[in-house]
């Protein structure tokens, strides 16, 4: 009768055991979203944020390179035109291009037989509002770099306050359920510093590329005006 009842018993425990390890290898095949989603309901405004995040670097990134494309012979074929007394081919020229660089320089050549003063007005308010257009949404990446990670962080707190919660009703405090369930709630954290972290690269990546093609704009813009300044024009 002893030998029966030992014999249940490890049969019970080994029972047990494949359990445990079962429930620890589903643990462990976690998908990423099945992951992320145990990090509760902050994570869905984080989540949010990526995605947001994604679609600001994404187009502006693309307008950005767009304008960056180099235009080839553009200065050079408005020299030409220019120095030949031709200004409607090189506003046509101007015209036919459609980049910033062009707009500025073609509402130089409508301001020509003005001072050159005027001149460098127009160009320089074309060119603000050219950089204006270009910087649309950047902020935004700045500010999601910002509040990510604090939601995050805001997650997690709720999450450690609703654990200590629990013990509390509990009278007693069971490691297992502490650590289990602050494992998931730093989940809201480590999203949260990504997306952040993400964010604030793509800010200044996007911000280098305005400020190689402002410092273009700006040499075109001196070419231009050194142009119209020489004798005979």
């Amino acid at each position: 009768m002893s030998l029966l009842q030992d014999n249940l018993t490890v049969d019970t425990l080994n029972q047990v055991q494949q359990q445990s390890v079962q429930l620890a290898a589903q643990e462990e095949h976690l998908n990423l979203i099945q992951l992320l989603m145990k990090g509760g309901w902050i994570m869905i405004p984080i989540l949010l944020l990526f995605f947001l995040g994604l679609v600001i670097f994404i187009e502006r990134y693309i307008t950005i390179r767009n304008a960056s494309r180099s235009d080839g012979g553009l200065m050079a074929q408005v020299k030409s035109n220019v120095l030949s007394g031709k200004l409607d081919a090189a506003i046509a020229v101007c015209r036919s291009s459609n980049s910033a660089l062009s707009r500025m320089l073609q509402k130089g050549l409508t301001r020509v037989g003005r001072p050159i003063k005027d001149i460098e007005g127009a160009i320089e308010n074309v060119g603000k509002l050219e950089v204006s257009k270009l910087e649309k949404n950047i902020n935004i990446l700045g500010i999601i770099a910002g509040i990510a990670p604090m939601l995050g962080f805001v997650g997690t707190i709720f999450g450690v306050i609703q654990i200590f919660r629990e013990v509390e009703i509990a009278g007693g405090i069971d490691i297992g359920t502490v650590s289990g369930g602050l494992y998931v709630k730093m989940i809201a954290s480590a999203s949260g510093l990504t997306i952040g972290i993400l964010a604030y690269i793509g800010y200044h990546i996007l911000n280098m590329m305005v400020e190689r093609l402002i410092l273009r704009m700006e040499t075109e813009a001196v070419e231009f005006i050194d142009l119209l300044d020489e004798p005979g024009v």
